[in-house]
């Protein structure tokens, strides 16, 4: 991915993306207004922040990506493979519906979500004009999240999943994610194999799951031909990102946004 400095802001951009009818980014804690343990552009509203902290940090991401934040779609995230269509923004509410993961073939409607460790995808169609975002933690990888959005772009809006082109942003990375037997088992009743997936501490067993490789594996057996992954941890990197992994359950959330 490339790295992006805009307004006191730093966000990150696929490199394969720069001629796409797109603007995205997957922003990082840098550039907000946001105190400790938030610091300090946290878009979580449900985790402590102030509610006039967290709205002028979407302010300040939507201006830095040059989108219509007036027209942002968002969802309340449940860790789930539920799929949305975004028509119009919600009036009255924050969110479109409880799921984790939005699809339009509207112009100029930013789609954002927040994360922490969990991954972001994003995905563009740019024969049909479909773009979509996604929240894949372990339990919507093993829902088959992704694979479920190529299938809504696909059936609700046109695309082909030749046409597709996928990123997969930072997340917690396979060094850094341990889990247990229960999400071990649950990735192979749902990919029918870890090897590649999974990987062991030679020292004590312990099993660790790589989402980059999952949600890759996911996205190309629903047909996506181009997948770019930023291989960026967020674990290792708290300096940029929110880990909620690595600070303890207390921290903030990133933002990512896509908009045609």
């Amino acid at each position: 991915m490339n790295r992006v400095e805009r307004d006191s802001l730093v966000f990150y951009q696929f490199e394969g993306w720069q001629q796409l009818p797109v603007k995205h980014g997957v922003f990082t804690r840098i550039g907000g207004v946001s105190d400790s343990p938030f610091a300090a552009l946290n878009m979580g509203g449900n985790v402590g922040d102030t509610s006039e902290n967290v709205r002028i940090n979407h302010e300040r991401m939507y201006a830095a990506c040059d989108v219509r934040g007036e027209r942002a779609c968002s969802v309340w995230q449940i860790h789930s493979a539920e799929v949305v269509l975004a028509k119009r923004p919600a009036r009255n509410r924050r969110w479109l519906g409880a799921a984790d993961a939005l699809i339009t073939n509207q112009l100029d409607m930013p789609l954002t979500m927040r994360f922490a460790d969990c991954t972001p995808i994003l995905l563009i169609d740019p024969v049909e004009g479909v773009i979509a975002i996604v929240h894949a933690g372990w339990r919507g990888t093993v829902q088959g999240v992704a694979a479920a959005t190529v299938r809504g772009m696909v059936q609700t809006l046109g695309s082909k999943p030749s046409n597709i082109l996928a990123g997969i942003g930072p997340s917690i990375g396979p060094a850094r994610y341990q889990v247990g037997e229960e999400v071990v088992q649950a990735v192979f009743r749902y990919f029918r194999t870890i090897e590649g997936l999974v990987h062991r501490d030679p020292s004590d067993g312990s099993a660790y799951l790589d989402l980059w490789t999952a949600n890759r594996l996911d996205l190309e057996r629903a047909g996506v031909g181009t997948v770019e992954t930023a291989g960026i941890c967020t674990a290792e990197h708290v300096d940029e990102f929110y880990s909620h992994r690595a600070e303890n359950g207390r921290t903030g959330r990133f933002g990512a946004v896509i908009s045609l």
